[in-house]
């Protein structure tokens, strides 16, 4: 698929113990069926071939000379079939009996790992029929081919540099020194788990929670393939559990007690862009240390992406880890300003609020910190400037806010001082162009200022990550500050910590803050309509900020091309923005970035609450006199 995108699968298709025959059918089927949607590696669960729970009958020849001629039969099926299987044999090799996984594509048997720790419990008691790998690897004859037999085997698409498949099967996983950790660090993007895990009480929880760490420790993809009800149920149930996850996140789960195929889309090259900026380990390598690579065609014509990309990346999707990420970052916030206060000996803070979403958050902010300190809220000096553009809505909800919350009200009219300015500088006030507002924006910024050394305080910020990324900020205006406790927190983001206080608070304070939240977004520095509203939107002018926090976080926090970004926008939008607007402000958000990057080189401190931040001082070094242009050239 395009763009690093590999659809996997994990195939847990319907089997008989012992009856190789009719496993087999269906597992060819499954990998028919898995190919006709497009699955370039699809991996079906241990000893899929004969049953995990065959007991004694592996001691049976007949057993494991049948499962070898399957293996056959299964390859002869895939000879026009390009997907990667893996399939769940016992094997014998140099007279020992082996717990393996059978790599099979186009016709060929590409390899076979056999398993590393064998079970000594219970039922699991594997060391009764099967043998331990060795460390070393070697060959083994299987369907009158010669083919790499050993742990360390990886599978590398010869068309596609960043797939590159890793196998272990079942307790492997679940050892302290698991195989995949030395896959991984040979360079292995993806984990191929084959595994038959009994089902009892909570353990598909820590399944879950298993699978997903190892990805995540080992930047990775990992498809956990699960037997499933066709295994014998005489001392214990399967339940066909089948995870995909990546990196940590899981993208795909069957239902327990369900056979069948679940799909998904692993990102190969978001994964090697990953590990490439994990400077504490190192992953891959020309020549791995003891493994042998064995190469493999793939299928890379473009398919359906079925995977979900979420519109707002910065925002959690269940509201308890919603509700547990807003209390969390609240906190970080207020902290990160205790300390500033802490050490600068401030009296007060001095805050410019607008009746806007940011300026609402950082006075909220403001509050907790206080709070902590154990400073009263009167010395939370909290300024409205009405100008030119400040429409009776946003007065009416600063000053009740203000009140409500208890901090000290005061109003500075800017008008007066602006229009003094106006005539210092020779500007006529009917022409509304970027003087006309950025000198309103600096005038308070200026009142802030002085008014903080008069209190003997430190002024908050109020400009969050959207803003500083599309440089949406008047410099040395509400761009400067002495602490910026919104400068990571994305605008997506701003509304959902806005409506956690409103509900936590609630009474006149809730009530003020859910018509904030449903204020429209603007700076206020052109006059209002005829009708008192806000004419000066901002959406409007730069874009919906859904989009560029989408377009920020894909960028800079994972580094994708802007054509990829493009595509799974088109994706993640689908039905709510058509592909013209997407590319629009998409452009816009390209050259907003680049070309206002000398605001963010100055920016003042601020605490980094999530994975992306544009600090100079932190996780964002840019040239500010870099251009766009190869960027802008991609998406045209």
């Amino acid at each position: 698929m395009q763009y690093g995108f590999i659809k996997v699968c994990a195939a847990c298709a319907d089997i008989k113990v012992a009856d190789v025959e009719y496993n087999t059918r269906h597992i060819i089927s499954a990998i028919e069926e898995s190919a006709a949607n497009g699955s370039q590696l699809t991996v079906f669960p241990e000893l899929c071939l004969t049953g995990y729970t065959c007991g004694d009958l592996f001691n049976q020849g007949v057993l494991t000379d049948s499962a070898v001629k399957a293996i056959w039969e299964i390859a002869r099926a895939t000879e026009y079939i390009s997907t990667l299987v893996f399939v769940g044999a016992p094997v014998m090799c140099c007279g020992r009996l082996y717990n393996c996984a059978v790599a099979i594509s186009r016709g060929k048997v590409l390899g076979v790992v056999p398993k590393s720790y064998l079970p000594t419990y219970g039922e699991f008691y594997e060391r009764r029929h099967f043998s331990p790998a060795e460390n070393e690897n070697g060959i083994v004859e299987i369907c009158g081919q010669n083919v790499p037999f050993g742990t360390k085997l990886l599978f590398a698409a010869e068309n596609c540099k960043d797939f590159v498949v890793g196998c272990e099967i079942c307790e492997d996983l679940w050892v302290p020194q698991s195989p995949s950790i030395s896959h991984a660090l040979a360079g292995a993007t993806i984990i191929a788990n084959l595994s038959c895990s009994d089902e009892v009480v909570c353990k598909a929880e820590y399944r879950r929670d298993l699978v997903g760490m190892q990805s995540a420790k080992l930047i990775c993809g990992y498809i956990y393939s699960d037997a499933g009800d066709g295994e014998s149920t005489t001392d214990m149930v399967f339940a066909g559990h089948n995870l995909i996850c990546e990196n940590g996140a899981l993208l795909a789960e069957s239902k327990l007690f369900e056979n069948g195929l679940v799909y998904t889309e692993i990102d190969v090259q978001k994964l090697a862009f990953e590990r490439s900026r994990t400077a504490s380990t190192y992953f891959g390598g020309e020549k791995p240390q003891g493994y042998t690579v064995v190469g493999f065609m793939t299928d890379n014509r473009e398919g359906m992406l079925t995977r979900h990309f979420a519109t707002m990346p910065f925002v959690p999707s269940s509201d308890e880890k919603l509700a547990e990420r807003t209390s969390l970052i609240l906190n970080m916030q207020a902290k990160g300003l205790e300390k500033r206060l802490s050490h600068t000996h401030a009296t007060t803070a001095v805050i410019g609020v607008s009746g806007g979403l940011d300026s609402a958050l950082a006075l909220l902010v403001v509050r907790r910190a206080f709070i902590a300190l154990g400073k009263p809220l009167k010395d939370i000096i909290a300024v409205t400037m009405p100008g030119f553009g400040t429409t009776t809505r946003t007065h009416s909800n600063s000053e009740k806010l203000i009140r409500a919350l208890g901090a000290t009200f005061r109003e500075i009219s800017v008008v007066d001082s602006v229009m003094q300015h106006f005539s210092d500088i020779g500007h006529d006030a009917s022409i509304r162009d970027v003087t006309y507002e950025n000198a309103q924006a600096r005038t308070r910024t200026l009142l802030l200022l002085d008014l903080a050394n008069k209190t003997g305080g430190i002024v908050v910020g109020t400009g969050d990550l959207s803003e500083l990324a599309l440089g949406w900020a008047t410099y040395n205006g509400d761009h400067m500050s002495m602490y910026a406790v919104n400068s990571s927190v994305p605008k997506t983001l701003v509304k959902h910590l806005v409506r956690f206080e409103a509900d936590n608070l609630g009474g006149e304070c809730g009530a003020v803050l859910n018509d904030i939240l449903e204020t429209d977004i603007s700076p206020e520095l052109l006059p209002p309509d005829e009708s008192g509203k806000i004419a000066q939107k901002t959406e409007d002018l730069v874009g919906p900020y859904v989009l560029h926090d989408f377009f920020l976080y894909y960028a800079i926090r994972w580094s994708f091309s802007p054509a990829k970004i493009r595509y799974i926008a088109g994706k993640a939008f689908d039905g709510i923005y058509d592909d013209a607007v997407i590319l629009k402000w998409l452009k816009n958000f390209y050259r907003r970035f680049f070309g206002q990057q000398f605001k963010r080189s100055c920016m003042p401190d601020g605490v980094k609450v999530g994975s992306v931040t544009l600090s100079p001082r932190g996780d964002w070094r840019m040239p500010s006199d870099a251009v766009s242009d190869l960027w802008l050239k991609l998406l045209d």
